[in-house]
């Protein structure tokens, strides 16, 4: 089966490989305590402790594969100030209010709404990516379509 490549910011790989690092080296040694403190308490079969430790150890394991695949497979984009694609924060201007907004444009995996950190493969991203400063795009969103106008691109 062929590896699929995770477009990456440089930003995004060292969230990753920070969130793995914490992972591996405080969340795993303290499953693995409280796993032994549960077994220490007799009959396994109605210990909610031992339950519960089993529950975290298999969401952490799973979150460390998830990882150790982006680490291992990942690409990472080159940013441009010349056309919008992942890693360029973009101004756009809302033609219909003229409201303005700032993004920085990242790979589905950095998403982060509070920061205005939105994917490439979101309405507005997917609309901009590919484009240049002063040109006006169509996005295409499930409350229906609007226009809007790239200021900036860094």
């Amino acid at each position: 089966m062929e590896k699929k490549l995770i477009d990456l910011t440089e930003e995004g790989l060292q969230k990753i490989q920070e969130e793995l690092d914490k992972l591996r080296n405080e969340d795993r040694p303290r499953i693995i305590q409280a796993l032994k403190d549960a077994r220490s308490q007799g009959d396994l079969s109605e210990n909610a402790d031992y339950d519960a430790a089993r529950d975290e150890q298999a969401k952490v394991e799973g979150r460390i594969q998830e990882l150790e695949y982006m680490v291992d497979n990942h690409n990472i984009i080159e940013v441009s100030t010349d056309i919008v694609g992942m890693g360029s924060t973009v101004e756009i201007k809302y033609v219909d209010d003229n409201e303005k907004e700032v993004y920085k444009i990242v790979g589905p995996t950095e998403v982060n709404v509070a920061e205005n950190k939105i994917s490439n493969e979101s309405p507005i991203g997917k609309a901009i990516c590919g484009h240049s400063k002063g040109d006006t795009c169509e996005v295409e969103s499930p409350n229906g379509v609007y226009k809007v106008k790239i200021v900036s691109i860094n």
